[in-house]
C-alpha cells in the first residue's frame, strides 16, 4: 500500500525541463514514489519561472476485515442457520393459526384473548412445533441432501452437527410442553406433544414409504387452531373441530402444487409422493380438486356453527372460489406442452394457497361471534 507524498512525486515540472509526459503507469508512479537521494533532488522554480500541475496522484487505504467483522460474519450466518433449522416460517404460520384458534375460543368465553396467557400459549405451542422441525431434519438430513432444495439446509449441509441438532429440538420442544403444562392446561400440552410425535415418527417415515404420508401428515397439520381453542377453553368442542377441518382440506391443493414443483428432487430422494410415484399428473390433479371442492362448504362451517357471521361467509364464498378456480386451472398440468408451463400452472396455486388462509383465518377473527 502506497501513501504517496506529493513533494516525492513527479507531479509538478516546471517550463523548460523535459517536455516529456509524465507516466502514469503504476510501475512509473511505483518508482517517482521511491526515496530520493538528496543530492539529486529536484530544484524549486527560479524566479520567473511558472509551475504546471501534472497528473494529480490520490493514496488510497485499502481496508482489510477486522476480527470484529469476521466475528459478527460468524454470528449473522449461525443464527440464520438456527433459523432454518427451525423452520421458522412454517412456525410463524403455526403461531397464527394457533392464535386465530385461541381468540375464537377466548371469545366464546366471553373474555379477552390478549391476555397473559397468551404469549405463553403461542410461544409453548410454536415452541414444540420448531423442535419437531428440526427432528424433522434430522431424520431426513440424508435425503435432504440429495435435494436441490433442502441440500444446503443446516444439518444436511454440516453445519449443525447431528447430535447437537437433535439434542437442542428436543430441549427445545420439551420447554415448549413444559410451558403449555404451567400456562395452559394439560390437554393442551399432551396434544401438542402427540401433534410433533405423529409429525416425527409417524409421518417422517412413511414419506419414503407411501404416498398416504401426505393424507396421515396432514392431521399434524391441521392441529395448531385446535391447539389454541382447547388452551382457551379447556376442551375439544365442534367449532374447533370445524377450525381442524380448515386447514386440513386447505393443505392438499397446497402440497400437491409443492409435489409437482420439486417432483424430480422428491424423486432423486425416494419420497413417495403422488407425482413421482404416478408422473402423469392425472392423480395429483384429482387429489388437489377433491379438497378444493371441498374447501368451499367447509370454510363456511364457522358461520353454521355460530362463531362467524354473514360478512366472513360471503369473503370466504369468493375466497374459496377463487382457490378453486385456480386449483382447476392447476388441472392444465397434464396437458401443458412443457414442464416449464406446467410448472407455472403449479407455482400459480401455490402462491394463492399462502395467500388464501391468512387472509380467511383474519376475516374470521374479524367478524368473529
Amino acid at each position: 500500500m502506497y501513501r504517496c507524498c506529493f513533494e516525492r512525486c513527479d507531479c509538478f515540472r516546471t517550463r523548460g525541463e523535459s517536455s516529456a509526459p509524465v507516466s502514469t503507469a503504476p510501475a512509473a508512479h511505483a518508482a517517482s514514489c521511491a526515496p530520493v537521494n538528496q543530492s539529486s533532488r529536484v530544484r524549486g522554480p527560479l524566479p520567473g519561472e511558472t509551475l504546471t500541475a501534472g497528473p494529480v496522484v490520490v493514496s488510497r487505504t485499502v481496508e482489510t476485515p477486522t476480527t470484529d467483522h469476521l466475528k459478527a460474519g460468524e454470528t449473522a450466518s449461525r443464527i440464520a442457520d438456527y433459523a432454518e433449522l427451525f423452520k421458522t416460517r412454517v412456525t410463524a404460520m403455526v403461531v397464527l393459526t394457533a392464535w386465530a384458534g385461541f381468540y375464537l375460543g377466548s371469545l366464546r368465553s366471553g373474555v379477552s384473548s390478549m391476555q397473559p396467557g397468551l404469549i405463553a400459549v403461542l410461544l409453548g405451542i410454536g415452541l414444540v412445533s420448531a423442535g419437531s422441525a428440526a427432528l424433522n431434519e434430522a431424520i431426513e438430513h440424508r435425503s435432504d441432501a440429495r435435494m436441490r432444495r433442502t441440500a444446503r439446509r443446516p444439518m444436511a449441509s454440516g453445519r449443525i452437527g447431528l447430535v447437537h441438532g437433535v439434542s437442542l429440538a428436543l430441549a427445545v420442544a420439551a420447554a415448549g410442553a413444559g410451558l403449555l403444562l404451567h400456562q395452559a392446561n394439560a390437554l393442551t400440552a399432551i396434544l401438542t406433544l402427540a401433534t410433533g410425535a405423529t409429525y416425527v415418527l409417524i409421518y417422517t417415515p412413511l414419506k419414503s414409504r407411501t404416498t398416504l404420508a401426505t393424507f396421515i401428515g396432514a392431521f399434524p397439520g391441521a392441529m395448531p387452531p385446535l391447539l389454541g381453542w382447547i388452551a382457551a377453553r379447556g376442551r375439544i368442542e365442534w367449532p374447533a373441530v370445524a377450525l381442524f377441518a380448515l386447514l386440513f382440506v386447505w393443505q392438499f391443493p397446497h402440497f400437491m402444487a409443492i409435489a409437482w414443483l420439486y417432483r424430480e428432487d422428491y424423486g432423486r430422494a425416494g419420497i413417495k409422493m403422488l407425482p413421482v410415484v404416478q408422473p402423469d399428473g392425472a392423480s395429483t390433479v384429482a387429489e388437489a380438486l377433491t379438497y378444493a371442492v371441498l374447501m368451499v362448504p367447509v370454510s363456511l362451517l364457522p358461520v353454521f356453527l355460530h362463531i362467524a357471521g354473514w360478512y366472513y361467509g360471503g369473503a370466504a364464498l369468493l375466497l374459496s372460489l377463487v382457490y378453486l378456480a385456480y386449483t382447476v386451472r392447476f388441472g392444465r398440468i397434464t396437458s401443458a406442452p412443457s414442464a416449464a408451463e406446467s410448472k407455472m400452472y403449479a407455482r400459480d396455486l401455490l402462491k394463492v394457497s399462502v395467500i388464501y388462509l391468512p387472509v380467511l383465518l383474519i376475516l374470521l377473527m374479524l367478524n368473529a361471534r
